[in-house]
């Protein structure tokens, strides 16, 4: 019994046990698939939310793009309306432009009308008048009066005609005078300056500066006194400067210089000798050079110390430029306008030869060049018409012949074209200074400017205090110390602008 009663309660645990694992077991799967139905329904919904998720973004693009195409639509709407305004707005100013300028020409036209009313009205008076005197004139009376009346229109007439002639008559002289000025200056094709004004004697080795030298400095004192001339010895290697203010005395000294450095036997006899020697020389080389520019310039007839006066020219330089070459070119050009116009080609040539001949004396002389030269011509029996043409190239006395015109044009075209003559840059820029410097000088001057490479002076004044007549004076004044204070080649032109300015304020 008890052993039944033990396999019965064996077996009850055995079925409790078992039991209790199916239990286990089959609500395990029922978790499981409630997991699993659980993320299938996630990820359903998962999928849902993304799908709304896209279509709310396509929906949204969607709406962007037709709102983007509205706007583009007003804008182009805009636009067509702006454009039609503008079109608008343009007829509508071409309109009252139009009816402006008739209103304009309605207005001129009624003036026009007016003047000739009052000219109809007053010719019906004077006409009134004239018959009312007419009517108390006998028939001489009335035939005199008449004839004066056709003298003074036939009087006005004339004059009205002179004047046209004479403008016409200025103009075509104007242009043949520019044609014929052309036409010379292509002909006169002479090289650039290429010359120096400074003398130098070049040395076989720097051993001779002291021989220069001498003892105690005794040759170069015997060598300055004999020559005129200063001797620069610097450290500058082989080479020896002369100076002096008279190019003969500088060209003898550089000779009898180069001689004794030759020999090289230097001492104050053997220079004395030297010098003596170089001196002849020069003097020869002056006069075979006066006649070389007499055959260069064709000229005929010239005293032999006219000639040789001309020859010093050789050794005399005006920035630069070789003053017996410009005095030849000045003959070439002179002669050749005056065959251009029709003046006396042989007193121009004379006169372009000769114009710049007291250059080679101011030195010793006092007066201007022009002077000297006019008086030494006098002296030697040169034409008049040729001392005229000398005497006034610089206008210091008043040109009467047109000789002499034409040789101030020559002058200033031998000194005047590119390259004829050379300016270092400091001087050029105190030069043009000095230009400003004497038209702000004078009183009611604003500004003053040098323009044309110093060829001209433009002078601004202050309107209020100088009037159109001071302005011509102050033109005058300028110049004339222009003249009086400084040296320059060619001409200088001065220019008085007077500006006058209004100025109102709108309140």
């Amino acid at each position: 019994m008890e052993t039944v009663v033990i396999a019965l309660a064996a077996g009850v645990a055995v079925g409790m046990v078992v039991l209790y694992a199916w239990l286990r077991l089959s609500s395990g799967g029922a978790v499981r698939a409630a997991r699993e139905r659980a993320r299938l329904i996630e990820g359903e919904a998962e999928t849902r939310a993304r799908e709304a998720q896209v279509q709310a973004e396509q929906d949204a693009l969607e709406h962007r793009r037709e709102a983007e195409r509205e706007a583009r639509d007003q804008r182009r709407e805009l636009t067509r309306v702006e454009r039609r305004l503008e079109q608008r707005e343009e007829t509508l100013e071409r309109r009252a432009e139009g009816i402006e300028r008739s209103e304009q020409g309605l207005r001129e036209r009624t003036e026009r009308l007016d003047v000739t009313e009052r000219g109809v009205e007053e010719e019906r008076v004077a006409v009134a008048e004239m018959r009312e005197r007419v009517a108390g004139m006998t028939e001489e009376e009335a035939r005199a009066e008449l004839l004066e009346e056709l003298d003074r229109e036939l009087a006005e007439e004339a004059a009205r005609r002179v004047r046209a002639m004479e403008a016409s008559a200025k103009a075509e002289v104007d242009a043949r005078a520019r044609k014929s000025l052309a036409t010379v200056m292509q002909r006169m094709t002479s090289e650039i300056t290429a010359e120096t004004t400074v003398s130098v004697v070049p040395l076989p080795s720097d051993e001779l500066k002291g021989r220069i030298i001498g003892r105690e400095g005794r040759n170069i004192r015997a060598f300055e006194a004999a020559t005129g001339c200063d001797l620069i010895i610097d450290d500058t290697p082989e080479v020896v400067t002369v100076t002096g203010f008279d190019p003969v005395r500088r060209e003898v000294a550089r000779v009898a210089l180069a001689r004794l450095i030759q020999d090289g036997r230097i001492h104050p006899t053997r220079i004395e000798e030297a010098v003596t020697r170089a001196r002849s020389e020069v003097e020869q080389m002056v006069v075979d050079a006066g006649e070389q520019a007499v055959v260069d310039a064709d000229v005929t007839g010239l005293h032999d110390e006219i000639v040789k006066t001309l020859g010093r020219l050789r050794f005399r330089y005006s920035y630069g430029q070789n003053q017996l070459r410009h005095s030849i070119e000045t003959s070439w050009l002179a002669a050749a306008v005056a065959a251009e116009i029709g003046a006396d080609v042989e007193v121009c040539r004379v006169g372009g030869l000769l114009h710049d001949l007291g250059k080679a004396a101011d030195r010793e002389l006092e007066g201007t060049h022009a002077r000297i030269g006019a008086d030494i011509a006098r002296r030697f029996g040169v034409p008049k018409a040729v001392v005229h043409c000398v005497e006034a190239h610089h206008e210091e006395v008043r040109p009467e012949t047109t000789e002499a015109l034409v040789v101030m044009i020559a002058d200033g075209i031998s000194g005047g074209r590119p390259g004829a003559r050379r300016e270092s840059v400091e001087e050029y820029v105190k030069r043009l200074e000095a230009l400003e410097a004497i038209a702000n000088s004078f009183e009611g001057v604003d500004e003053s400017f040098a323009i044309q490479a110093g060829r001209e002076v433009r002078v601004i004044v202050q309107p209020d205090r100088v009037d159109d007549l001071a302005a011509s004076r102050l033109a005058r004044d300028v110049s004339r110390k222009i003249e009086e204070t400084m040296q320059y080649p060619g001409e200088i032109r001065v220019t008085v602008v007077r500006e006058t300015r209004a100025t109102a304020t709108a309140h």
